[in-house]
């Protein structure tokens, strides 16, 4: 148990916000030390709210890794923005997160244009500066500046880990005063189950993102604990259309068996125990549409 007496605790919400594939994800699993939220290079990968949590002294930051912000098309798209901008509306302070690399683009410029009709300020970072001239970087940080909403700009590499010690100095300082939200040991509000199902999308989405990048989602059907200490998981990824089913396994099996074996590999680290993965896939045209799906990854399905 941690030796901060209670009444100087202090605890708070952080919305992490940017447009797709900002590397939101990526910055927060680095601040939290651990990978609490899926990656891959396409956009739009993080579907709902993932809770980050930090210790940083006496003070508990709670990440909010969001969807990206972008103009919706479609049910999913509407349900993943309202997580984005109910992340931001419940948090106490809010991270504007921008690709350096792509510059202050029209999803970036909604962003702020909404967080200025809200009245909000925001902490700005500037991500990717490793891949960034300096030149750019300096002009990119003068051009959002002028907005007049950002109290400090950060340039920071989520992927190097360059600036998010000095990043996360300030948030913790932040903090408002309050009790801790979360077991000191706890990384993530993720159930294990959804966690997993989580993982399993990730690894599929980096084996086919050229083929079906939007088209499937995991779910965790099973959880045994076995009597070894080890765990018995059995998945079932879902795809819209029969010819779909048949990339997802690959021929001779060996699309899913690379999913699978990937999977199990990075479960197991993340569990630290044996894991007996099985994976099935599914077609269900409509699982877009189903109202249970957007309940059980705590999406508004009426968004």
């Amino acid at each position: 148990m941690s030796e901060v007496p209670d009444n100087e605790r202090r605890c708070g919400y952080v919305a992490v916000v940017g447009a797709p594939n900002a590397g939101k994800s990526t910055l927060v699993n680095a601040l939290v030390g651990t990978k609490v939220s899926i990656v891959s290079p396409k956009v739009q990968t993080t579907r709902f709210r993932v809770l980050g949590i930090v210790m940083a002294g006496a003070a508990q930051v709670i990440l909010v890794d969001t969807p990206g912000i972008f103009q919706p098309r479609r049910r999913l798209d509407r349900a993943m923005v309202a997580a984005a901008w109910d992340g931001a509306a419940d948090a106490e302070q809010v991270c504007l997160l921008i690709d350096a690399t792509r510059g202050y683009d029209d999803d970036s410029r909604a962003i702020v244009e909404r967080l200025k009709t809200a009245g909000r300020q925001a902490i700005l970072v500037l991500n990717k500066v490793d891949a960034s001239r300096k030149e750019k970087l300096l002009g990119l940080a003068a051009e959002l500046n002028a907005e007049g909403i950002f109290t400090d700009i950060f340039m920071v590499s989520a992927l190097t880990g360059s600036g998010l010690s000095d990043l996360m100095a300030v948030l913790a300082d932040r903090t408002p005063p309050g009790p801790w939200m979360f077991p000191e040991d706890d990384v993530s509000d993720l159930p294990q189950r959804l966690l997993a199902a989580e993982l399993t999308r990730e690894k599929a989405f980096l084996q086919l993102h050229e083929e079906l990048p939007y088209a499937l989602t995991v779910a965790t059907e099973a959880w045994e604990e076995k009597e070894d200490g080890s765990v018995r998981i059995d998945q079932v990824i879902y795809v819209q259309r029969e010819g779909q089913k048949g990339i997802v396994v690959g021929k001779h099996g060996h699309q899913i068996k690379a999913i699978g074996a990937a999977a199990r590999t990075e479960l197991e680290a993340l569990l630290e125990r044996r894991v007996h993965l099985f994976l099935h896939v599914k077609v269900r045209e409509d699982w877009q549409d189903k109202r249970a799906h957007y309940n059980e990854i705590g999406l508004d399905y009426d968004a």
